[in-house]
């Protein structure tokens, strides 16, 4: 079987996280992904990184974090997706390799259809973003505790 080594980054800038939506023609079309893509011989994953969103989507990032790697079989491919945060330093999105793209509120990832080897990540990726907020959850409990503990 084959295998496919990708580098993906969930690329946040203040509150909010990037999403691309695939081109129609390509292997599930109109999906919503993560931007990112396969490595190539010799490369290590950050090298990866940078130059696929340099390629897509016209963009440079800064690596804060790895996330847990999803290893996922599609019936011809075993898929590794390599997840990395990344903040936004520079250039504005461009759709190079994609669609359309938009930066939501991470809860917002489970309103969008993503190919089915994102599955795992997206929460991942939500409670992620909701601890560097500082938040639980949707943010809605840690907020009442602080005001809560104010008022003490």
């Amino acid at each position: 079987m084959k295998r496919i080594e990708a580098a993906i980054a969930l690329v946040r800038r203040g509150d909010k996280i990037l999403v691309c939506r695939r081109k129609s023609d390509d292997t599930f079309g109109g999906f919503w992904e993560f931007p990112g893509g396969k490595c190539e011989d010799g490369e290590t994953l950050e090298q990866c990184l940078a130059r696929e969103l340099r390629e897509e989507l016209a963009i440079t990032v800064r690596t804060v974090a790895r996330l847990t790697t999803v290893e996922h079989h599609y019936p011809q491919v075993l898929l590794r997706l390599h997840p990395f945060v990344c903040d936004h330093v520079e250039g504005d999105v461009q759709h190079l390799e994609c669609q359309a793209s938009a930066w939501i509120n991470p809860p917002m990832l489970r309103d969008y259809r993503f190919p089915p080897a994102n599955e795992s990540l997206i929460e991942e990726a939500i409670a992620w973003f909701a601890r560097a907020a500082g938040l639980s959850g949707d943010g809605q409990a840690d907020t009442i505790r602080r005001a809560a503990s104010a008022g003490d």
